[in-house]
């Protein structure tokens, strides 16, 4: 019985330590590095005939260079809006529309645009890692709350929290070898 309580208490905290760990994935996507990718527009929000859908349910997405992507979308007619949400994203990039597709020019990033974008993704690992730990923290409330209750022993509430510390320390190791990846990718020239 203390068992089944405690496994599933670790299931639900690997479980939403991965959630942590996608979201610092995705995050990451988003900061661009010199080289073009489509998961920097994919998310942006498009005003395709009064609804705000997101571009890549309107487009497919091509990288036929290193610093060139390609967007083209289902409905031609939609074109003119996906060009104004692109602009409109702040994201550095002018998009150039021939009627068919839409092509978006990566520049080269400056050393300095280079360091920026290196504190932004230390800072979006940091979020992480405290995510990670908030997960922790309340797996340890509920483990904390099962003795109290006597559903389980001290003894066993020490030895699961051995294990939830092991869980989280390899949660935070995931995260800092995505920064070190995104790192290296950004400082590349």
């Amino acid at each position: 019985m203390e068992s089944d309580l405690v496994e599933m208490v670790l299931a639900d905290t690997r479980e939403r330590m991965a959630k942590a760990l996608e979201h610092v994935r995705a995050e990451f996507a988003t900061v661009r590095t010199g080289r073009a990718s489509s998961a920097l527009v994919e998310g942006l929000l498009v005003d395709y005939y009064g609804t705000e859908t997101p571009l890549k349910q309107l487009a497919n997405f091509s990288v036929p260079e290193p610093r060139l992507l390609v967007v083209s979308p289902f409905d031609k007619g939609s074109i003119n809006a996906i060009e104004k949400a692109i602009s409109s994203a702040d994201l550095g990039l002018a998009p150039s529309n021939d009627g068919q597709v839409i092509r978006l020019s990566f520049p080269v990033l400056t050393e300095e645009r280079r360091r920026e974008f290196v504190k932004l993704v230390k800072q979006r690992a940091e979020e992480g890692r405290v995510a990670i730990r908030g997960v922790r923290r309340h797996a340890r409330q509920e483990l904390e709350g099962l003795e109290k209750e006597n559903e389980i022993s001290s003894d066993e509430l020490e030895r699961v929290e051995k294990v939830l510390e092991k869980i989280t320390q390899d949660g935070v190791a995931a995260v800092d070898g995505l920064l070190a990846h995104k790192e290296q990718d950004l400082l590349e020239v």
